[in-house]
């Protein structure tokens, strides 16, 4: 071969000269190419390997410039394409110079890309088939995998092909996959990727099921034995393009790791496969396994691969694949590359991959999202660095999963600094340019609300800068006005339109995370630890931003400044119901955060229309029952507004305003009230039954113009107002309600002056109205123009004039008082000072106005006269209501007030104890004697208005102790008859007695024990009541009194019972008279007396009538006559006759609906049949098999639903059940109760009602035969809804408090049913 020329000089010459072709160049002369040498070129061993080469590089390079030239030779015969192509086919099994073998490959290439229309592919792969058939081994194949894998991906249509018609091929394809050497692997690996890459989703469809199969196998085992990079890599490829194809995902998760690659199983055959799958365990799959391995791997691409694979596998059945991927642990692996990684790419697949995986409740149980929470935080701070906006918008989507689908249980911030770094994030994210971020961002903050991811200490402050960091943003928002739109709608309409509505879409979001925000502080003022805060650094609890307080202060101030106005303008165009329905609920949100703020804030929303604008807001959305949410919700802003107001207005004032009527009257009318203003005058004048909605209109009418707002002309107003009391008149079945009618009443006064004057029928209607009202201090508004309506008038004057004027005064009484008090609780003087400058300017012009009206109507000056004369009021028991004003209204001073007055008190007790034992008993000077009942009044006051926490009494060395002595001393001093000193003084100990903690009760117990002369004041007072056969009335004590003694002794005989106190004396009781009054004489006997006989006994029976406090007397009427019969002796002191009057009795009270009566005679009930079990357990199951008892359920049963629930009733059905007894039936009577709890609703039960449920429920499941399976399941879903409710609430302990009925203080804590 001469130069550079394409020949074989030794053969050249035997060629046709039509098989040569010179090539010109643009220098001139040419290459010399003859086909025919250059065939026999390759075909001969003897040629050397690198003229070989040359040549194959000079065809290659003339098939790149000149391939014209190339294919007319070709062209001349057929046969000779096809012969030189299987040459080039033979060298690549034949030559072993890796040179040489890759230009070969190169060459064949071109070839079929040049001549694809020509030249048939079957022949190409035939021949390859033909030679990997024809070998045993595919050792030597590596170079003929190379080859395909290039064909594959430069020839795409060779893959259909390939697919279609050449199944034996691939099967050895597979085959090949089996054989050890990892270049090998990586060719044939590469062709099958190339194969499933070109081929698309359509064609990879043809592949057949074996084959795919197993590929699948193969290509898990070859990944795992995979070390080379390149290797893996293309394994991770195919697998990619496996995984888009569903059924190869089933086969993929389906295989483990301990078959052997070699395995003879592993054929052609599709049964055998799936016996080879079905063989598998479920939860060892290998390929998660590998996935990991790649996401551990230190290459970027391979761990983005893993992550779209599982995303692929996931997306196809989450519900399947998704517990597999967690148990193997690839959370935590995706977690960890979030925490490492900056790739949009791998972010973004992560992130995807996760969202999909939180679906299933397994990645939180095994606490996941626990263990990744950090690195997806320290992952979205670099998201929001990229420019790819898709990244941190899915990282937020999964921040919002998690967070939204966190158990409860589960805290994901169990310190103050995971939740700070979550805040961090959210805060960033929403500044985020694009409006679709920032509103995911938005969605995660209303999620990171919660009151369960919150972390103890709570961080008020964050809380609080991410709220402002939210409201900081609506600045950037696009909301356009009408007036705007019309100005811009020729500039960039669509661009314009997509904005505002993405700015509306994030707004929308925004509000639901205001109102989230709104609920995390309504809850958390709910929970005393959370106001507290008690794990709070000591540096801080001084810092008054990093409170609650704080946080609905940043709510009221941020609602009132930003949410307000940006809503509203919102609004200038057509109104979203979404967004007003968030915004109402968020206003009726403030009403609950910060009543302190509310009357300011009250009066600035009336003020600013809001009174109208929820009405029209409600006209325009509402109306036909449209948009039921959103009318809710102005309802409740309405009631809320309204109801502050009229707090505001008019503060509470004995039984002077019923606020509970007005509450309910706009509860019941404001959802029907969809119409505009303008037809608020037909509605009020028309006739119609019920009135409801006109008295509505009335209120809101009356409370929106006390704030000056007009929403109708006075004209208007004071026309309707009489038109509707004249057509109440003419309905003489028809009674106003006193808080409407007091409001029509101020109406007509304000609206007098522009309106025609009252003449004839009108006139009488308004007399006739006002006279219905037996108390017109309730109708009464202390309003000059109510002065100069009623005096206007003679005949209102002479009817009501008196009256009128009795009440200006009283309130100017009454503005005097609040003087004072202020003057004793302010401090600061400032304060002082304006306060007194305001009171002082309301008085002045109250003084001008009493002027102005006689001035007008001299006859006022007559009825004055009378009033000065006849009018009086009595001091002491002013000075005592006025000290009960402080101690239950102002609720934000009662802690301080009760802890500066109980050392008062005790040292006023101190020096009436002094003077008592100086004196003799109760014989001490006038003046302490005289203050002894104001001064046990006022510490009962105190128990009572300062519900103690268990901390108060667990010390009693302190004031409590010294107290409790004190006022034991002088009870034991005080003269029987001396009731009025008495009876607090018992209260005052009982109270203390239940109040105070089991650990430090006992040196309570043991000095009153100790106290002769009190026990020596019960014992006359108990005996006083039971000497036979009835004491005169003037020889019996109070029944106040007789219950506070014995509500004493039952709590002395239970504590002395759990100390083992030492009794130095004992009171002797007459047991049969106790039976035999309630038995004979409960008609006769108060409700609380009868209360206070049921602790006695139930006391007594839960010691089993052995107690060394009382001395039981008992006789023949209730043990029977001696000697005693078996029963009586076992039940003695109380005897079977005892026992059945007993539960005679009882049967009786339970009858009753009185809730304290209720509630003990079940205890009662209770402690007696466990008493009978103890000691005769026959008199037990006799007892409650009696016929009252099954009458008594039937009652219960039928009293109607509210009934049916109540927990005492729910305790009596557990006892008779408890006990064996027939009277209670499955059915009707225990499936009546579970039908009703479900129809109710068991969220609907409060606490105690829950827990008797479940226990009735445990009853059944232990003693019922429940005829079906549906019955059982029915009780076993209920039992454990009702677990988790009561659990999550038990936590909670329940203060104790004090209930005053009439005279006497009752510990609530003791009238709690019993549960064991």
């Amino acid at each position: 071969m001469a130069g550079a020329d394409i020949v074989y000089e030794q053969v050249h010459f035997r060629h046709d000269p039509k098989w040569s072709v010179r090539l010109r160049s643009a220098e001139g002369g040419g290459l010399l190419l003859c086909l025919a040498c250059a065939i026999e070129m390759m075909e001969a061993e003897e040629m050397a390997s690198v003229r070989k080469c040359f040549a194959l590089s000079s065809m290659s390079g003339i098939l790149r410039s000149s391939a014209g030239a190339l294919r007319e030779l070709f062209r001349q015969d057929h046969r000779v394409t096809l012969h030189f192509i299987t040459t080039l086919l033979g060298m690549l099994q034949s030559e072993e110079d890796p040179v040489t073998v890759e230009k070969v490959g190169q060459v064949l290439v071109q070839l079929l890309l040049e001549f694809q229309n020509e030249l048939p592919f079957h022949f190409v792969l035939d021949k390859v088939h033909k030679q990997l058939n024809d070998q045993l081994s595919v050792k030597h194949f590596l170079p003929t995998f190379n080859f395909l894998g290039n064909l594959l991906k430069t020839v795409p249509n060779v893959a259909q092909s390939l697919l279609t018609q050449y199944v034996p091929l691939l099967d050895l394809l597979c085959s090949a996959l089996v054989y050890p050497d990892e270049v090998l692997k990586t060719s044939v690996v590469n062709v099958w990727l190339q194969l499933l890459r070109t081929s698309g989703d359509t064609g990879a469809q043809y592949l057949p099921i074996a084959t795919r199969d197993r590929l699948c196998i193969l290509l898990l085992q070859t990944l795992n034995s995979a070390s080379s990079a390149q290797l893996i890599k293309n394994c991770a490829g195919l697998l990619w393009q496996l995984v888009k194809l569903e059924e190869a995902v089933s086969v993929l998760m389906s295989t483990s790791g301990m078959c052997d690659a070699n395995e003879d199983g592993l054929t052609n055959s599709s049964q055998t496969l799936i016996q080879y799958q079905e063989q598998q365990p479920a939860d060892h799959s290998l390929l998660p396994l590998l996935l990991k391995k790649l996401l551990l791997s230190g290459d970027e691409t391979l761990q983005v691969t893993s992550a779209k694979c599982i995303a692929a596998i996931l997306v196809r059945s989450p519900s399947q694949y998704c517990a597999l991927c967690i148990k193997a642990d690839l959370p935590g692996f995706l977690f960890d590359r979030l925490a490492s990684s900056s790739s949009e790419m791998l972010l973004w697949s992560c992130y995807s991959c996760l969202v999909l995986l939180t679906e299933e409740p397994l990645f939180f149980s095994q606490c996941h999202s626990v263990y990744g929470i950090e690195s997806l935080v320290r992952s979205l701070k670099e998201a929001l660095q990229l420019t790819n906006l898709e990244v941190p918008k899915q990282g937020f989507l999964l921040l919002t999963e998690i967070l939204e689908r966190q158990p409860p249980s589960i805290h994901l911030f169990p310190s103050g600094s995971g939740f700070v770094a979550v805040s961090e994030a959210v805060t960033a994210g929403v500044s985020s340019s694009c409006p679709l971020v920032a509103a995911q961002v938005v969605k995660a903050a209303a999620a990171l609300f919660r009151l369960t991811h919150q972390s103890r200490p709570f961080q008020y402050q964050v809380v609080e800068e991410l709220i402002e960091a939210i409201t900081r943003r609506f600045s950037e928002l696009t909301l356009s006005s009408p007036s705007h739109h019309r100005s811009t709608r020729n500039k960039r309409r669509s661009g314009s339109s997509s904005q505002t509505f993405r700015s509306k879409g994030f707004l929308l979001q925004a509000l639901i995370c205001f109102q989230a925000a709104c609920r995390l502080a309504e809850e958390c003022a709910s929970e005393p630890a959370l106001m507290k805060n008690p794990f709070t650094a000591p540096y801080k609890h001084s810092d008054a931003q990093d409170s609650l307080e704080s946080v609905c202060q940043c709510l009221l101030r941020c609602c009132d400044s930003v949410w307000i106005p940006t809503v509203l303008r919102t609004c200038d165009g057509p109104p979203s119901a979404q967004i007003l329905e968030s915004l109402y609920s968020i206003l009726c949100s403030q009403f609950v955060l910060l009543p302190s703020s509310m009357p300011q804030f009250a009066n600035k929303l009336v003020s600013s229309g809001f009174y109208r604008l929820a009405v029209e807001h409600k006209a325009l959305l509402c109306a036909g029952n449209r948009n039921p949410n959103l009318n809710a919700s102005c309802c409740g802003f309405l009631q809320k507004l309204s109801m502050c107001l009229l707090f505001q207005s008019d503060p509470p004032c004995g039984s002077c305003h019923d606020f509970e009527e007005v509450e309910n009257l706009l509860q019941c009318s404001l959802s029907s009230l969809c119409c505009h203003l303008s037809d608020w005058p037909s509605l009020l004048c028309e006739y119609q039954e019920p009135k409801a909605v006109q008295y509505c209109l009335v209120m809101i009418l009356y409370l929106a113009r006390k704030q000056g707002d007009r929403l109708l002309p006075d004209q208007t107003v004071f026309s309707s107002v009489v038109a509707l009391l004249q057509s109440v008149q003419e309905e003489s079945n028809c009674v106003i309600p006193c808080s409407v009618l007091r409001s029509a009443l101020y109406l007509m006064a304000v609206t007098q002056e522009r309106s025609l004057n009252l003449v004839g029928a009108h006139l009488n209607c308004i007399i006739k109205a006002l006279s219905s009202c037996q108390n017109f201090s309730s109708l009464y508004s202390h309003h000059p123009a109510l002065l100069h309506f009623i005096w206007r008038y003679p005949e209102l004057a002479e009817k009501f004039g008196a009256l009128v004027l009795e009440l200006w005064f009283t309130k100017k009484s009454q503005t005097d008082a609040m003087k004072n008090t202020a003057d004793v609780q302010e401090t600061d003087e400032t304060i002082e000072s304006q306060t007194h400058q305001q009171q002082d300017e309301e008085l002045d012009l109250q003084t001008l106005e009493m002027l102005s009206l006689m001035e007008k109507y001299p006859h006022v000056m007559l009825t004055l006269l009378d009033m000065a004369v006849s009018r009086e009021s009595p001091l002491a028991e002013h000075v005592l209501d006025v000290l009960k004003v402080i101690l239950l209204r102002q609720r934000e001073f009662v802690t301080d007030l009760c802890t500066s007055l109980r050392p008062a008190l005790l040292q006023a007790l101190q020096r009436i104890s002094v003077d008592n034992m100086a004196n003799g008993l109760g014989q001490g000077h006038a003046a302490p004697a005289n203050s002894l009942p104001v001064v046990l009044k006022l510490l009962c006051l105190t128990q009572a208005s300062d519900p103690p926490s268990p901390y108060i009494y667990s010390n009693m060395e302190g004031v409590h102790f010294k107290l409790l002595y004190h006022v034991s001393s002088i009870g034991g001093m005080l003269k029987p008859t001396n009731t009025e000193s008495l009876l607090p003084a018992l209260n005052f100990l009982q109270c203390c007695l239940s109040l105070s903690p089991a650990h430090s009760s006992d040196r309570a117990v043991s000095m009153l024990l100790s106290n002769s002369g009190l026990m020596d004041q019960l014992q006359t007072i108990i005996s006083s009541s039971s000497v036979p056969p009835s004491p005169p009335p003037s020889a019996c004590p109070p029944s106040a009194l007789l219950c506070c003694s014995h509500l004493l002794l039952s709590s002395l005989i239970a504590l002395q019972h759990i100390h083992s106190t030492q009794v130095q004396k004992s009171i002797i009781w007459s047991l049969d008279t106790a039976v035999h009054r309630l038995f004979c004489q409960k008609r006769n006997t108060d409700n609380l007396l009868l209360v206070s006989y049921l602790r006695m006994l139930q006391a007594l029976l839960d010691v089993d009538m052995a107690s060394s406090v009382m001395c039981l007397s008992t006789g023949p009427g209730v043990v029977g006559p001696r000697p005693l019969e078996a029963e009586d002796g076992a039940l003695y002191p109380l005897g079977s006759t005892g026992a059945q009057c007993l539960l005679t009795a009882l049967s009786g009270l339970l009858m009753q609906k009185h809730e304290l009566l209720l509630r003990t005679s079940v205890n009662c009930l209770s402690s007696l049949l466990g008493f009978l079990k103890r000691k005769y357990p026959a008199s037990a199951e006799h007892a409650v098999c009696q016929p009252w008892s099954r009458f008594l359920l039937y009652c219960k049963l039928n009293s109607g639903e509210k009934g049916l629930l109540h927990p005492a009733l729910l305790r009596l059905i557990t006892l008779l059940l408890q006990y064996s007894s027939t009277a209670v039936l499955w059915e009707p009577d225990l499936l009546h109760v579970i039908d009703t709890v479900e129809r109710s609703g068991m969220k609907e039960l409060n606490h105690e009602a829950a827990r008797a449920l479940e226990l009735l429920l445990t009853q059944i499941q232990r003693s019922v035969p429940l005829p079906t399976e549906g019955h059982k399941l029915r009780v076993r879903k209920m039992m454990e809804s009702l677990g988790a409710q009561t659990s999550s609430e038990s936590c909670n302990a329940r203060l104790s408090n004090v209930l005053r009925v009439g005279d006497v203080s009752l510990c609530m804590s003791e009238f709690s049913l019993k549960t064991g």
